[in-house]
């Protein structure tokens, strides 16, 4: 009998487990849903957009993510790292600075004669992505 009745409680345990993981999912979704991506403007060079992520979702960024010297500040993020939060963007933008007194705002950047159908042969060809606009030059301004 205690056996069965452990059974039912590991049961009803697991369910409400997997009930709040799925709310969490729901959760992210919609904070995802309600990214903000601005309009691009341009220099010479560059043209340039930044992203607004909701804080709930900044909130639930991996810890990992954040700058080991000033932990509320993200460090400049990988193109894996930031689609994996959700960002979704075409190619050839590269995370390239943050602001610190806004934390949860992200500017991005990408060459202006960049060129999306070359990167995608160029993707398909050896399965990572490529981006024109030149990791050697990240920056980070507080």
């Amino acid at each position: 009998m205690a056996t069965k009745q452990a059974q039912q409680t590991q049961q009803q345990q697991q369910l409400a487990k997997q009930k709040a993981a799925e709310a969490e999912a729901e959760k992210i979704k919609e904070y995802i849903a309600n990214i903000h991506y601005s309009d691009r403007y341009a220099d010479d060079e560059f043209e340039y957009r930044h992203v607004i992520l909701p804080k709930p979702l900044f909130k639930m960024i991996p810890k990992t993510y954040f700058n080991a010297d000033d932990p509320g500040v993200l460090r400049l993020l990988s193109e894996a790292e930031w689609r994996g939060i959700g960002i979704t963007q075409s190619l050839g933008w590269e995370h390239y600075e943050v602001h610190a007194p806004e934390p949860h705002v992200l500017l991005f950047r990408r060459a202006k004669n960049f060129d999306p159908h070359q990167a995608q042969q160029a993707q398909a060809h050896d399965g990572q992505p490529q981006n024109k606009a030149g990791a050697a030059k990240n920056g980070r301004k507080k």
